[in-house]
């Protein structure tokens, strides 16, 4: 029935208006920002899962830069055992030259100071490796490196001690205790071998751990992309649609303002 009172029809265009106006907005804003959870209101609960795997992608990026750190330390500890290693075979080189009975007592004499002297070197190389300020090699190293997401992925680093007390080592004092001290050189061999193979295994732990860091963070990375990111096709689709309807509603706004003018004309 027209009427002139009461627009009906202008009223339902101007409803259909703001639906299409507000369904190209958000089109559009999933075109310009990639996402298609631009407000929480477009997906709460999706929102919520993507928070909470966008703060594992992030713990994981800091976990992966621990598990370097970890590397790090354990090549450097690695570094210096390898010294020592060095100067346990110059020792060992000494004590079988000494029990030469073809050396007088001054080549004696130099054997000794020079041995005496590598036991104060293998002292200071256990000192004086350090990272980052801290000793690594002299006993006191014990640290936890968190590599995951949660309080419990944490992988605990000791390394032994390597100085000369650690190896039994002592300065000798005369020529003769150098039959005794060449088991003992070999003793301290055996024992920096344990010690370095523990620091390998520690390393190779690392960096097999590294790589699942790697991989989690790609799959966590995915997974988030499958529940924020913006469909860029399908929402540009939406967009040309709703800006179609848009202004059809416009159109049709238009007509229906011009409707009760039209009537009025009916009384002329």
């Amino acid at each position: 029935m027209p009427v002139i009172t009461t627009n009906t029809s202008a009223n339902s265009a101007l409803r259909y208006l703001n639906i299409n106006s507000e369904a190209q907005t958000n089109a559009l804003n999933q075109v310009a920002s990639g996402s298609r959870i631009t407000r929480a209101s477009d997906d709460a609960a999706g929102l919520a899962v993507a928070t909470k795997l966008q703060s594992d992608v992030a713990v994981l990026g800091q976990a992966s830069t621990n598990a370097s750190h970890a590397a790090s330390v354990l090549e450097t500890a690695d570094g210096g055992l390898s010294s020592i290693s060095d100067v346990l075979e110059r020792m060992k080189v000494l004590c079988a030259e000494a029990v030469s009975g073809a050396i007088g007592d001054d080549e004696l004499a130099y054997i000794v100071s020079e041995y005496n002297t590598l036991v104060d070197e293998i002292d200071l190389i256990a000192q004086t490796t350090t990272f980052n300020g801290t000793s690594l090699i002299d006993g006191s190293y014990s640290a936890t490196f968190l590599v995951g997401t949660s309080a419990s992925d944490v992988i605990s680093v000791a390394i032994s001690g390597a100085d000369a007390t650690d190896l039994s080592l002592a300065d000798v004092t005369t020529s003769s205790d150098f039959t005794t001290v060449l088991t003992t050189v070999n003793s301290a061999i055996n024992t920096l071998a344990s010690v370095r193979a523990d620091v390998g295994a520690q390393e190779s732990q690392f960096s097999y751990h590294a790589d699942q860091i790697t991989s989690s963070e790609e799959n966590l990375d995915a997974a988030q992309s499958a529940i924020v990111d913006a469909d860029v096709a399908e929402a540009q689709s939406d967009f040309s649609s709703a800006q179609v309807r848009t202004n059809a509603a416009i159109a049709a706004l238009a007509s229906a303002n011009d409707m009760p003018q039209q009537l009025l004309s009916l009384l002329q």
